[in-house]
């Protein structure tokens, strides 16, 4: 029997539902907000008292640390915000409120007041809770089970997130260090309130997707909500956990960007260009950039070998994600060598980072949202796509950590080791690729490319 949920005719664009690219500009602007505020938070927070521009004048150390919690802590809101999704409001309300909470906490953070400052990350925090995995899901929901067009989607969807992220790092970074930190924090959340405008607007394309199913009017979706887990669930519930730990490695190296890279960017490389210097946070938005052009380029080079037979499992993709981007701390061990006898390092040791931390990027994190859409039990949807983003998270906890270690370690010894553990752990996890995706009992067999207007579903059937 399937727990597939149905869809009605979903008018296309490009070869993909238009709902598609609803979600892809809420979460572009969703994204704006977060990563513009990013951005500018710890350079915010270790920015001296008696600058023009103000900061808090905090140490490196105590930056990183509270970054460290704030990141994890926005992500692990996504398991309460999953299980109220699945339980009470339905994915499509969720990533309204969630956006309301958005507004409202970057608007905060403009007031140049302490209980401003933490009310507003409070907010965030419970925002994006609610938006981020239900929004997730949505995409997933708009694609039928074995339309291989599923993970092209994610990528694309992804895309949505970095031009967000692109632009935020260009347009919040600059103004935040150039005319204020909080005109910064206070144009995120403008972006924000474009995000919600347009996801209001575009409620027609998304008519069939999110909907609570607790209301739902087909009475064998209701059923599936109260039985419990088959055999097949499980396992693949168990394959979903174990690959998270990739998830939460591959974050607690990457998220260095914000922190540690971020730090290293500002106090240690040579940023004169022609005479001017490139502000420190510009370097977060290359990986957004990388991503916008390289985005379609790797998902249909995965789409291609899968139709061609060849090896393209989700697993895969991850396992290998991991390794690539680990081999990009590579070179920031190249620049701190630079520094340690020159006393700069030069700027495309950053830029080479940032790609192979790209290319492994989109191996990783796009395929797993796609792969939780394809094997997450239909009653905890959300809830498992919360769990997803809990372990990014601790990933961005774990980068906090590294980031502290640093000032006693030294960048050198940090940079290093995160990249001899990632390609390690990533090989050690390839050994054992095979035995885990028999645990998935074929839910990536037989994908191929589904444009018919039929009726689409949203997760694995049983």
């Amino acid at each position: 029997m399937s727990t597939a949920i149905k869809q009605a005719h979903q008018k296309e664009l490009f070869g993909h539902p238009v709902g598609l690219y609803v979600l892809f500009f809420t979460e572009m602007w969703e994204r704006f907000s977060y990563y513009g505020m990013r951005a500018i938070l710890v350079l915010y927070l270790i920015g001296a008292t008696e600058d023009v521009n103000a900061g808090l004048g905090w140490t490196n150390g105590e930056a990183l640390a509270l970054y460290g919690w704030y990141t994890m802590l926005v992500y692990v809101a996504s398991i309460p915000g999953g299980w109220i999704a699945d339980k009470f409001l339905g994915q499509k309300k969720s990533v309204l409120y969630g956006g309301i909470l958005l507004v409202a906490g970057h608007s905060i953070l403009a007031v140049e007041e302490m209980w401003a400052f933490y009310s507003g990350l409070g907010l965030i925090i419970a925002g994006v809770g609610l938006l981020k995995p239900n929004i997730s899901t949505m995409v997933g929901g708009l694609y039928k089970q074995g339309d291989i067009r599923r993970d092209k989607g994610f990528t694309i969807f992804y895309i949505g997130i970095n031009v967000g992220a692109f632009l935020s790092s260009i347009i919040v970074g600059y103004v935040g260090e150039v005319h204020g930190w909080h005109y910064g924090f206070g144009l995120a959340g403008i972006g924000m309130a474009l995000g919600l405008i347009q996801y209001l607007a575009g409620q027609t394309y998304l008519k069939t997707v999110g909907n609570f199913i607790g209301t739902s009017g087909n009475e064998e979706e209701k059923a599936a909500m109260k039985k419990p887990l088959t055999k097949i669930e499980k396992d693949r519930v168990v394959v979903l956990f174990l690959s998270f730990l990739l998830v939460i490695v591959f974050w607690g190296a990457f998220e260095q960007a914000g922190g540690l890279m971020n730090i290293y960017a500002s106090e240690k490389t040579d940023r004169m260009l022609m005479g001017w210097e490139v502000p420190a946070s510009w370097f977060q938005s290359l990986n957004a950039m990388f991503i916008i052009f390289l985005g379609t380029s790797v998902a249909g080079f995965w789409a291609m070998r899968k139709l061609k037979g060849k090896l393209s499992t989700s697993l895969f993709k991850m396992i290998l994600g991991l390794i690539i981007m680990g081999a990009g701390f590579f070179f920031m061990t190249a620049a701190a060598g630079q520094y340690e006898s020159d006393g700069s390092s030069a700027m495309y040791w950053l830029v080479l980072a940032y790609l192979f931390h790209t290319v492994g990027e989109l191996c990783i994190s796009p395929v797993a949202l796609s792969y939780i859409t394809k094997l997450a039990p239909v009653k905890y949807a959300s809830l498992m796509m919360g769990v997803y983003f809990a372990m990014t998270g601790f990933g961005n906890k774990l980068a906090g950590l590294l980031g502290e270690a640093s000032e006693s370690m030294g960048e050198y010894v940090i940079f290093t080791g995160i990249a001899i553990f990632c390609v390690v752990f990533g090989l050690l996890v390839m050994v054992f690729r095979k035995k885990l995706e028999t645990l998935t009992h074929g839910a990536e067999d037989n994908e191929r490319v589904m444009h018919e207007e039929a009726e689409g579903f949203e997760l694995a059937d049983n």
